[in-house]
């Protein structure tokens, strides 16, 4: 799949068919995860993948978002600070929530290759998350992603997604210049 592509057909789905993916694609999809950058390469994020419905249903609870109880599968990540601070005491937390966040886009994006939809849950009640799945104390719930294959809800046409414009976001060598200095030809 062509890298645009699948950065601007992604999205997030919360209505998911019955049909459940094959798991192997899902771990293929973590896979990609260990390519994003780390500092020092440590490497401090972990991964549960939960098909059980009983403890999908408690996630979805957590997160008080009923369609994640909808997910043939959901998978939690979580990060072990303890391995970052070690390295760098006093960056830990920030380069743990930054090396989640690499990591956590190579897996939506490999999600979209392989045709497999979630939506990013950030909102939860994260002692409910570590009690369900037995997380120990020490690690830190990053997120959640209900995964399976898109149904389309019937009745319902999806609108199109507007994107910020560049030029609302982008600033040239200092806060606020919208310009960029001129570039003046070499001759050769």
């Amino acid at each position: 799949m062509d890298l645009d592509k699948a950065i601007q057909g992604r999205k997030s789905v919360r209505h998911f068919a019955a049909k459940k993916p094959s798991w192997k694609d899902i771990l293929e999809c973590i896979d990609a995860t260990r390519y994003a950058p780390m500092a020092g390469n440590i490497f401090p994020l972990k991964f549960i993948v939960v098909d059980d419905k009983a403890t999908i249903q408690k996630l979805s609870e957590a997160s008080q978002q009923e369609f994640i109880a909808t997910a043939p599968y959901v998978v939690v990540v979580c990060t072990d600070p303890t391995l970052v601070l070690n390295a760098y005491p006093d960056f830990a937390i920030k380069f743990c929530r930054q090396q989640a966040g690499a990591a956590i886009e190579n897996f939506l994006l490999k999600l979209e290759e392989k045709s497999l939809k979630t939506c990013w849950i950030g909102y939860f009640v994260e002692s409910l998350i570590m009690q369900a799945l037995d997380i120990p104390s020490t690690m830190t719930v990053e997120a959640i992603f209900p995964i399976g294959l898109e149904a389309k809800k019937p009745g319902t046409a999806r609108k199109e997604r507007t994107k910020i414009d560049i030029n609302r976001i982008l600033f040239f060598d200092k806060w606020g210049n919208r310009r960029m200095k001129d570039i003046k030809k070499l001759d050769v």
